[in-house]
């Protein structure tokens, strides 16, 4: 999921996956301190980075200096990097100090995906957020899209095709699933923003796409049904529903909105009432918690977690 198409310019969801922290952060350290040239502001990045953990070396082909695997990390980190490094002379820099300044003003990204530093733990962010492979809800049987092109300025004495191939495809409704922990992203982003933040991934996670294969196949469908509960115990992943697949001669949907809500039914028997059940769908369904569009979703969702992250924080 990229954020960042909605940031409007916000650092808390601006960030970069990158090999070329070090880059970056002298760019940040060239904006902080105008007199440093190119040279002298990459010099400055490595041995801040090289301070905080944060290894980087100078790969042979690009001359680059790059970590040993992508590295995430906010804009509001690089800012709070660069300020720190300006601010105070290298001989005082502390490693201690830099890896708190490291961990602070997360982005969105950072805070829900977390980040792996396994050379370096203490740079490690838990994620917050738990993403499932999305699965069809019936069997499917593969399709192959057989092509060819055809050279328009072949020989005259030639025929037949420039190129065949073939494509293996096919259509299916999926359950997808995922799930929050928002006392987690509290701790990460604060209150406010961790509120704001599981808006940003609902309407994400319910309206975005796979990007790849869209041209071929113009993959623009939007969810037939959206379940949202907000629960004080524990997540509950319904995909048990699909463990015998559906089905049907008339459409897959349908039946599948039955299958999950059986199931949803069936896990009160394990776990508590959700504080919060909103469904989004045009379809028939037999759970009375029904609300108008996604606006109304995330609105309902954002005023049950304001009051319930008010409530934690005043536990605390």
């Amino acid at each position: 999921m990229d954020f960042r198409v909605n940031s409007e310019g916000a650092d808390w969801l601006e960030s970069h996956r990158t090999k070329r922290v070090a880059h970056v952060l002298a760019a940040k350290l060239s904006e902080k301190d105008p007199s440093l040239d190119e040279d002298m502001a990459l010099s400055k990045a490595v041995d801040v980075l090289k301070t905080a953990g944060v290894k980087t070396t100078k790969d042979k082909k690009s001359g680059e200096y790059l970590t040993s695997a992508l590295f995430l990390i906010s804009n509001g980190e690089l800012e709070k990097l660069a300020e720190y490094a300006t601010n105070n002379e290298k001989d005082d820099w502390d490693k201690k100090e830099l890896k708190q300044v490291i961990n602070r003003n997360q982005s969105l990204d950072l805070a829900l995906f977390g980040r792996m530093m396994a050379d370096n733990p203490e740079l490690g962010v838990d994620a917050s957020a738990q993403v499932a492979h999305a699965i069809s809800t019936h069997e499917i049987v593969p399709e192959f899209d057989y092509y060819t092109a055809l050279d328009d300025d072949q020989a005259e004495n030639q025929s037949g095709s420039a190129m065949i191939g073939t494509l293996e495809y096919n259509s299916a409704t999926l359950y997808r699933y995922a799930n929050i922990n928002v006392n987690e992203l509290a701790q990460n982003l604060g209150s406010e923003l961790a509120v704001k933040g599981v808006k940003q991934f609902i309407k994400s996670f319910i309206t975005s796409m796979p990007t790849g294969k869209q041209n071929t196949f113009a993959n623009k469908t939007l969810p037939q049904y959206v379940m949202v509960t907000v629960r004080k115990d524990t997540p509950v992943n319904l995909v048990s529903a699909f463990e015998e697949p559906v089905k049907s001669r008339n459409g897959y949907v349908e039946p599948s909105i039955e299958h999950l809500e059986n199931e949803f039914n069936d896990s009160l028997q394990f776990v508590e009432e959700p504080l919060l059940t909103a469904i989004v769908t045009k379809k028939q369904n037999k759970i009375d918690k029904k609300v108008a569009n996604l606006n109304e979703l995330l609105e309902k969702v954002s005023e049950v977690l304001r009051k319930e992250v008010a409530d934690e924080s005043n536990n605390n």
